[in-house]
């Protein structure tokens, strides 16, 4: 079994599509291990996404998550990582039948984030998730 790290980003707290969401992933026959709601911090999301800080659009992205409550999630079952990121749709442009592509309003707040390979599917677990 793969895991993978998933989280609902603030729009779809806020707009209350969680459990919709959540229903999507289990309906697909993937397991949810482990949950849990916080609140991102600046130093947290430079962490999360290094590899985007100094690119134009950030500032954007930073305000964004830290609006609201986020969830993160531990999603456990078959090709999980590749799997997850099919049912999410692409980050633009998702076609209708994915999450994004139904829920998402643009490219910036696109409902949902799951790790893109296994190397960052075990850091995002620990960076969220130390106690596992």
């Amino acid at each position: 079994m793969e895991r993978t790290y998933i989280m609902l980003k603030p729009d779809v707290i806020k707009r209350k599509l969680t459990g919709e969401v959540i229903t999507r992933i289990e309906k697909k026959g993937y397991s949810i291990i482990a949950m849990r709601m916080f609140n991102m911090d600046e130093p947290a999301l430079r962490e999360h996404y290094a590899h985007i800080v100094n690119e134009p659009f950030f500032p954007d992205i930073l305000k964004f998550m830290t609006s609201g409550t986020v969830l993160g999630m531990i999603v456990e079952g078959e090709n999980a990582i590749a799997g997850m990121r099919k049912l999410m749709g692409p980050t633009k442009e998702a076609p209708a039948g994915t999450i994004r592509g139904d829920y998402a309003f643009n490219g910036s707040e696109n409902v949902i984030h799951g790790s893109d390979s296994k190397e960052n599917a075990e850091i995002e677990i620990k960076r969220f998730f130390s106690e596992i």
